[in-house]
């Protein structure tokens, strides 16, 4: 018993320390997407490369037809920015890291 008691806060304490890296990921894609979102600057930093392809090849594509007014991607990544900045450490890790969510 002693052992599985020891094991358990083992990996919890490894968990602890995963979450905890996290949260510095976290802040660092929250200011990422708020400044260079529209790029899917943010995207690529989490390794989501994807939707950083298709965030940036949006941003540009929108960039050459000029008739409308802010970039819809722009705004998406202002969104995204906020959501990371306002989750809490425990619940970025498990969207982002273990679920690995793309997209809000």
């Amino acid at each position: 018993r002693e052992v599985l008691c020891h094991k358990t806060n083992h990996l919890l304490q490894a968990q602890k320390h995963q979450i905890k890296q996290h949260s510095l990921q976290k802040n660092n894609a929250g200011i990422l997407a708020l400044l260079w979102g529209g790029l899917g600057v943010h995207k690529f930093y989490l390794g989501f490369t994807t939707p950083g392809l298709i965030m940036c090849l949006v941003y540009y594509w929108r960039n050459i037809d000029m008739r409308f007014g802010m970039h819809p991607i722009g705004i998406i990544a202002l969104i995204e920015g906020i959501m990371y900045l306002t989750k809490s450490d425990d619940e970025f890790y498990q969207l982002y890291a273990v679920e690995k969510k793309g997209w809000f």
